[in-house]
């Protein structure tokens, strides 16, 4: 399997739902404890963890050509909110 530096540009979605839910409690955690270990690295590594759960897309996936979206899964929001539905 060769890594593809010009794909790894290519921003697609590449994180599931499972696996955007796995980084972020991962992210969080490693987050807090780098806050009460004054551990740089566990900072970095839970900036990296929250940031792509946030935009659903890892560079290193990419370029691996690799996806953990399930086809059957909801498609992301366009950001805009229409109001209904239930809250």
């Amino acid at each position: 399997m060769a890594f593809d530096y010009k794909k790894m540009l290519k921003r697609e979605l590449n994180v599931g739902l499972k696996d955007r839910q796995y980084r972020m409690m991962g992210g969080a955690a490693a987050l807090l404890l780098s806050v009460f270990l004054g551990n740089v690295f566990l900072l970095l590594i839970g900036i990296v963890l929250v940031a792509t759960a946030f935009m659903r897309w890892c560079p290193v996936y990419s370029g691996l050509s690799k996806s953990t979206v399930d086809p059957n899964e909801p498609a992301p929001d366009s950001g805009s909110h229409s109001g209904t539905g239930s809250h």
